[in-house]
């Protein structure tokens, strides 16, 4: 009998030692979220940098882009002086051609007049061969027929004279002449075609460095739209970290009235097994007393007998409720796996390279309305439209010490809220085709911890969803 209340005991000791140690274990779990609202804090301070970082890029990209600008204004400004002075050149070079043309109008009525004289002198020649010169101007002035006639034979011979002696010096000028505009024009020809070859290299050359700069502001925009996206990207993360931050918070407030609910039912339970400990000990005295008290009776009395007999209340067994569920069109069952799958269809694009672009998730396509549900127990971080993602909802999760994060893009409608309790399985939204998506479809990514920019801490959903 001895031997059974001290058992008893033991075993009451057990149960109560169970519930005082259960909170220990939700202690360590408590502790756990706290290092993990200060490491996504560390995270945030750390991408805050990087985005201050990003923009001091920015802003010197941005620099070097204006002083290329600035440049190219400053080329075009030279380039069009050049092509002022070059159609200066080509009108100073039409206006010489111009100029080639009526003296070689000149010319050709000079080269008549040369003809003509030529014809004269030529004519002279002969009278003064066939005569012999001189004698013709004797015989023209003997051959007077008065002092007056010999008078204006003599006046006549001497500006017959006089006039060969001018067509003579006249067609040496016109000769001369003609020379020299030939050679003038054409001087001022080919210096005009020179200085027009150097100015069309001096704007090539400016056309050229106006090429380079123009190359060097579109790589300087290529740059800078880069890190803008970067920057973009660091803004979002820094959004999802804050949020993730207040979802830790959340699931710390959850943790902190779970282990309040917890230690009040544990002083409820040690109360309860101390009274029923201490009930059960009455009880096995009273009993030990009556059988002494039996016993000694017994011995007493010879052929008496006598009949102890106890009763117990019959247990009663619990009946659980049956529960009639409706499968809603297209709701994936919830699996036992650690994930669930968030909605049905068929995978249509896997984890990996795509579009020379990291994918960093997988696609589940279907037609029609298609519930999309939480893959795990999990508060929302996040719950807005995005540029890329569309309708986008983040879900953290704490499983078993570590942190995950689920991200369930391009929805046409969300039914969770940020800083919402979500239970695994639970509807979250609708599939859809917002954001930067191609067809209905889920786009659905699981990171082992925080989500950031880089994705660096995505894996592959297939390795843990039902398939």
């Amino acid at each position: 009998m001895k031997k059974n209340i001290i058992a008893m005991n033991a075993s009451i000791m057990i149960g109560l030692g169970s519930i005082i140690a259960a909170p220990s274990a939700y202690a360590e779990s408590l502790s756990d979220l706290q290092q993990k609202k200060e490491s996504i804090q560390e995270k945030r301070s750390g991408v805050e940098s990087n985005i201050s970082d990003t923009e001091k890029k920015i802003d010197n990209l941005q620099d070097k882009q204006l002083t290329a600008e600035e440049q190219i204004a400053a080329i075009e400004a030279k380039i069009a002086e050049s092509t002022k002075k070059i159609d200066a050149k080509n009108a100073e070079i039409t206006q010489t051609k111009k100029e080639i043309e009526a003296l070689k109008e000149e010319i050709k009525v000079l080269k008549e007049r040369i003809a003509k004289r030529n014809e004269v002198l030529k004519e002279r020649a002969l009278s003064f061969q066939e005569t012999g010169g001189d004698v013709n101007y004797l015989e023209v002035l003997f051959g007077s027929s008065s002092f007056g006639d010999l008078i204006d034979r003599v006046g006549a011979v001497a500006t017959i004279a006089e006039a060969d002696r001018d067509i003579l010096k006249q067609h040496e000028l016109d000769k001369k002449d003609l020379e020299e505009k030939q050679t003038a024009v054409e001087k001022k020809l080919a210096s005009l075609e020179v200085a027009k070859a150097e100015l069309l290299e001096i704007q090539k050359q400016q056309k050229q460095q106006k090429q380079e700069k123009a190359a060097l502001v579109k790589k300087l925009k290529q740059q800078t739209k880069k890190h803008e996206d970067e920057k973009m990207g660091l803004e979002e993360e820094k959004a999802n970290l804050a949020a993730q931050e207040t979802a830790i918070k959340s699931a710390i407030n959850l943790e902190q009235n779970r282990l309040a609910e917890l230690e009040a039912a544990r002083k409820k339970a040690a109360a309860e097994a101390k009274k029923r400990a201490e009930q059960a000990a009455a009880q096995a005295a009273a009993q030990a007393a009556s059988q002494a008290a039996e016993s000694k009776k017994q011995s007493s009395s010879s052929g008496a007998s006598a009949k102890s007999s106890s009763s117990s209340p019959s247990p009663s067994s619990p009946s659980s409720p049956s529960q009639s569920s409706s499968n809603v069109s297209q709701v994936p069952a919830v699996s036992s796996g650690t994930f669930t799958r968030p909605s049905a269809g068929y995978v249509s694009s896997t984890m990996g390279e795509r579009w020379n672009k990291q994918h960093a998730g997988i696609d589940i396509a279907a037609s029609g309305t298609v519930p999309v549900v939480a893959a795990a127990d999990g508060v929302v971080s996040r719950s807005y439209f995005s540029s890329t993602y569309g309708n986008v909802i983040f879900v953290t999760h704490s499983i078993s010490g570590q942190q995950w994060t689920t991200v369930y893009a391009h929805l046409s409608s969300r039914q969770a809220s940020t800083g919402s309790v979500v239970a695994k399985g639970q509807q979250i939204g609708i599939m859809g085709n917002t954001g930067h998506s191609y067809g209905q479809h889920l786009h659905f990514e699981l990171h082992k911890g925080a989500w950031n920019y880089s994705k660096s801490n995505a894996v592959n959903p297939l390795n843990y969803i039902p398939n």
